[in-house]
C-alpha cells in the first residue's frame, strides 16, 4: 500500500457545525482550487512552504504531498481529496468570511432554516412537542454568539442550545412580544441551512 493509500478516516462533524460552515462558503466571491495540484500548492502557500506541516494536516506523507505539488499525482482517493477539499475551502477567502461573521454579529443577523423536533417547557400551555419546518431571522446577538462558539471550537452539543434559543426568540416568541418564557430544545435535526446577510 502506498503512502498516499494510507490516510486515517476523515472526522465528522455535525449537522449544525457543517450548515455553518456551508454558510460561511457561500460567501466567497472566487471559486476555491479545484485539482488537486492547485489545492497543495494553495495549501503549501498557507503553511508557509512546509510540505511536513501539509502532509500532517492531511494525514499523508510529505512525499505524497510533494509528488501533487509537482503534478506526478493527480487523482487523490476520496479520503484525501475529501481532506483537500476541506482544507483548502477552510483556508480561502478569509477576510471575506471575516466581513461576513462580522455582519451577521453586529448588524445583519442570519437566517436558520430548519427541520428538527421541537419540545418545549413554559409557564401556562403550549404545543406538545413534534417535528415542525421554520425559517426565521435569527439576532445579531444570537449570531454572535452562536459565531463565537463556532470559532472557540465548541462541539455540536454546545451549540443546539443557543441555536434553540435563537430560533425560539425569534419565531416562538416573536423577540420576546408572546409567550413569556418558552424554552425551546430542538433534537433529531433533519435538516439546518444558516445564510449570512448579504450587503
Amino acid at each position: 500500500m502506498s503512502d498516499h493509500e494510507q490516510q486515517q478516516p476523515a472526522p465528522s462533524r455535525g449537522k449544525v457545525l457543517e450548515a455553518l460552515t456551508r454558510a460561511e462558503r457561500k460567501v466567497f466571491t472566487r471559486p476555491a482550487p479545484k485539482s488537486a495540484k492547485a489545492q497543495v500548492k494553495f495549501l503549501l502557500t498557507r503553511a508557509k512552504g512546509s510540505t511536513k506541516a501539509l502532509a500532517e494536516r492531511l494525514g499523508v506523507s510529505r512525499r505524497t504531498v510533494e509528488r501533487y505539488r509537482a503534478g506526478k499525482l493527480t487523482t487523490p482517493q476520496k479520503r484525501l481529496q475529501a481532506a483537500l477539499v476541506e482544507e483548502t475551502e477552510s483556508e480561502w477567502q478569509p477576510q471575506v468570511r471575516a466581513q461576513a461573521r462580522e455582519q451577521a454579529s453586529t448588524s445583519g443577523g442570519m437566517m436558520v432554516h430548519v427541520v428538527a423536533y421541537f419540545g418545549f417547557t413554559a409557564s401556562g400551555s403550549s404545543d406538545d412537542g413534534r417535528e415542525r419546518h421554520v425559517t426565521t431571522a435569527i439576532s445579531p446577538t444570537y449570531a454572535a454568539q452562536i459565531l463565537d462558539l463556532q470559532e472557540r471550537g465548541a462541539t455540536e452539543e454546545e451549540l443546539h442550545p443557543i441555536v434553540a434559543e435563537a430560533i425560539a426568540e425569534s419565531y416562538f416568541t416573536d423577540r420576546g412580544t408572546r409567550c413569556q418564557g418558552l424554552v425551546a430544545d430542538f433534537t433529531h435535526v433533519q435538516s439546518i441551512e444558516f445564510e449570512f446577510s448579504r450587503s
